[in-house]
């Protein structure tokens, strides 16, 4: 094919090649119908939805496997230190049983001694004893004390002097009678007596004890030397 230029001192133009061209497509390619196009959206949705939820799943079930694994390493090791507690509080409990039974027994012993000593402490002049024996049970002691005065003053002197003791309490007459006792190669008028009285704890501040070694305590304690 001959082309003229009609337009002189004009360039040449350039012959131009095939052109590319690029259509979107055409909104008729899409179905019209709204329902089938809704439900396609819906069913692409879905779809996403049930992705996202699968992922999600796995995940929190690596999670959860991993946290249960844990879980169950703890529960061992928790059981084996509940196990080693509970051996240790039973063996506190056998401990502490044994400790009060031995503290019961060591701050009993002392009692009679505690007694005669008293005792001892408050028989005035003219006035002996012939008997002492425990009338009732550990828990509650009960004494009667026999014995002779040369007369009812010194009986009513040891009464008062009995009562005033810190370990003794509910001092009362049980008997009296006049007798005829050898003193000395002479027979002698004297009363015969039968007291019955009660062992009492005295409060801890008002005794001063005294430890083994012999250094002083302070008052209001007590000791198996000073009991």
């Amino acid at each position: 094919m001959i082309e003229v230029n009609l337009h002189p001192g004009g360039k040449r133009r350039a012959t131009r090649g095939p052109k590319l061209s690029f259509k979107l497509p055409s909104v008729e390619a899409f179905p019209k119908d709204t329902w089938v196009l809704g439900s396609s959206v819906v069913v692409v949705a879905a779809v996403a939805a049930l992705g996202y939820l699968y992922f999600t799943t796995n995940s929190s079930l690596e999670r959860l496997s991993v946290g249960i694994d844990q879980a169950v390493s703890d529960s061992a090791r928790y059981a084996d230190l509940i196990e080693q507690n509970d051996a240790l509080m039973a063996r506190r409990d056998s401990v502490a049983q044994r400790v009060a039974i031995i503290q019961e027994i060591d701050g009993d012993r002392y009692v009679w001694p505690h007694l005669f000593d008293e005792i001892a402490r408050a028989l005035p002049e003219y006035t002996w004893l012939s008997e002492i024996f425990q009338v009732t049970s550990v828990e509650d002691i009960q004494i009667r004390i026999v014995g002779r005065a040369g007369n009812n003053f010194a009986l009513t002197t040891f009464m008062e002097n009995l009562e005033a003791s810190f370990f003794i309490r509910n001092v009362e007459l049980v008997s009296t009678e006049q007798v005829i006792e050898n003193i000395g190669g002479a027979s002698k008028v004297v009363y015969s007596f039968s007291l019955d009285a009660s062992f009492e704890r005295p409060p801890s501040d008002l005794l001063e004890t005294e430890s083994l070694l012999g250094a002083p305590e302070p008052v209001g304690g007590t000791s198996p030397s000073g009991q």
